[in-house]
């Protein structure tokens, strides 16, 4: 685990970041936790614990300088990814997780007790049936279309809410497509270490 820490150290300076050890700990404590669950529970089809620091944990880090806002909801969340990572590294943001794969949430589950993440809620349902208070920040990553997302987490954020979608190559096709009541209003690329693949940040709002 020690080569595994001073990876992601090394890989999230490269991205400007600056994590503390504590969360570096716990970092480590999930991606544990996610190599365990995962020869049972096939919850990532990525097996290498070194590409999951750069696959898994500093991609879902590499959004941490776009987040703006008190609550996020991480949907179609999987093993919690983004979502976990971002409420180790931001303690003050409470963060959801959402998932209609029960193995999934019940390993984040897991994660929350094991690492007392106290700003974490974890939640087994599907997102057109959620009812929950209006979140500043919808995220998701490698979840839908642009148009799908919008369309069925809508409900979910609040008038001035924010939408980030995760994605690889910029979704110019994708954009085209979106209702016309929302629309785009950044795009970042996330220039990833030891990464070849494309990756973008996209931050959508109501028109």
């Amino acid at each position: 685990m020690t080569e595994l820490k001073s990876l992601l150290l090394q890989q999230s300076k490269a991205l400007g970041l600056s994590i503390s050890d504590k969360h570096a700990e716990q970092l480590m404590a999930y991606l544990s936790l996610l190599v365990k669950w995962n020869k049972a529970y096939n919850l990532t089809a990525i097996r290498d614990p070194n590409e999951m620091v750069s696959r898994h944990l500093i991609d879902s880090l590499s959004v941490l300088p776009y987040l703006k806002g008190e609550r996020l909801i991480d949907v179609g969340s999987g093993p919690g990814l983004p979502g976990i990572p971002l409420a180790i590294c931001l303690p003050e943001l409470q963060v959801t997780t959402l998932d209609s794969n029960g193995k999934k949430t019940r390993f984040q589950q897991q994660v929350k007790m094991e690492l007392g993440l106290s700003n974490l809620d974890v939640i087994h349902s599907r997102v057109e049936k959620l009812d929950a208070p209006a979140f500043d920040m919808v995220i998701s990553r490698a979840f839908a279309s642009l148009r799908d997302m919008l369309i069925w987490t809508g409900h979910l954020a609040t008038e001035q809410g924010v939408f980030l979608a995760m994605k690889g190559q910029f979704p110019e096709g994708e954009l085209s497509e979106i209702p016309n009541t929302f629309m785009l209003r950044e795009s970042h690329r996330l220039g990833l270490p030891d990464n070849d693949a494309e990756r973008h940040l996209l931050i959508l709002g109501r028109a």
